[in-house]
């Protein structure tokens, strides 16, 4: 009896432990790996008591300064993080790749539309007009007040749209990771937009109004309650996308690696196709939430920046934007 307790109890565990490492699989990396293979070392760089360089783990090993503890970079002398730690990862390496790929692909559709600018567009030409039209007529446009700011910001608007979309459908390659599965990834947009919000409102209504928002309408004798209300929303809108798209990209994934790792639990094939079904289902699935994510972004980032614009205007203003 014993021994078949014990026996379970190792079974379990190994099963636990390829659970854990199918998941470990989703986070970030020091080098690039592909699926479950470790294809190549790329640079470490750090910054403690001066800029340490390295191309590849084994030359950080040889200098002796920096070794790698669990999977991550500790200084050789007291096992202590780096001071800064600016190592080109995995995740990075996924978005530098969204980042050539669109720009290979605009440049393409930008000379088919020098070469011949009056005939109609086709194949991936005709694709990216519908998404950059949608994203200008549907998203910008009816949510930014007023035709200057609007089209000022379409630029950041329409590389929001495609860098997200191109994080997210790299993902979908088997073998591939995605970015913007990566809390630190979706922080950094959510901060470009705090910005993008804040300096537009600026901008566009005044210094002046940009603070009297901060009181929300109220009477100046409340405003230790409404300025520390109003402050606490403007952070609480990138919060908001931050979590958003780091949740919705990082869950599908999470479900993926949950059924097939039914497989390596339950150790038999007669689950596969059940399966498999699931998993295809799943993965049609997360290519529509890859598109809507990327809308969804773009769309509360438009609505915020509309927001914070007519909140902040006044008559006076614009009177004066008009002259």
């Amino acid at each position: 009896m014993s021994n078949t307790t014990e026996q379970l109890q190792t079974e379990t565990a190994a099963g636990g432990n390829e659970f854990l490492e199918l998941f470990g699989g989703i986070g970030d990396h020091y080098g690039l790996i592909i699926g479950p293979y470790h294809v190549a070392d790329l640079p470490f760089i750090f910054y403690d008591d001066g800029f340490h360089f390295y191309p590849t783990e084994k030359s950080m090993e040889e200098a002796g300064i920096f070794t790698m503890q669990e999977g991550k970079p500790v200084k050789a002398s007291d096992q202590s993080s780096p001071a800064l730690d600016l190592s080109v990862t995995n995740l990075v390496f996924f978005q530098w790749l969204a980042i050539i790929l669109l720009f290979f692909l605009f440049r393409k559709v930008s000379k088919a539309y020098k070469k011949d600018p009056s005939s109609a567009p086709r194949g991936i030409q005709n694709m990216f007009e519908v998404l950059v039209s949608y994203v200008k007529d549907e998203i910008v446009i009816p949510n930014i007040p007023g035709k200057n700011a609007s089209y000022r910001l379409l630029p950041y608007f329409l590389t929001l749209f495609f860098f997200i979309l191109g994080m997210n459908l790299i993902g979908l390659i088997p073998g591939a990771h995605t970015a913007t599965g990566s809390i630190g990834v979706t922080a950094a947009l959510a901060v470009t937009a705090f910005i993008v919000i804040n300096i537009t409102s600026i901008k566009e209504a005044g210094l002046k109004n940009y603070f009297k928002h901060l009181l929300g309408g109220a009477p100046v004798g409340l405003s230790f309650i409404m300025v520390p209300i109003e402050v606490l929303s403007m952070f609480i809108k990138p919060f908001a996308l931050t979590i958003r798209l780091f949740a919705n990209m990082t869950a599908g994934h999470i479900v993926l690696l949950a059924l097939l790792g039914l497989l390596f639990y339950f150790k038999t094939i007669i689950i596969s196709p059940a399966i498999v079904g699931f998993s295809v289902f799943l993965y049609f699935l997360e290519f529509l939430v890859a598109l809507i994510q990327a809308y969804i972004f773009t769309m509360l980032t438009a609505i915020f920046v509309g927001l914070a614009i007519g909140d902040h205007s006044s008559e006076e203003h614009q009177e004066q934007a008009a002259n």
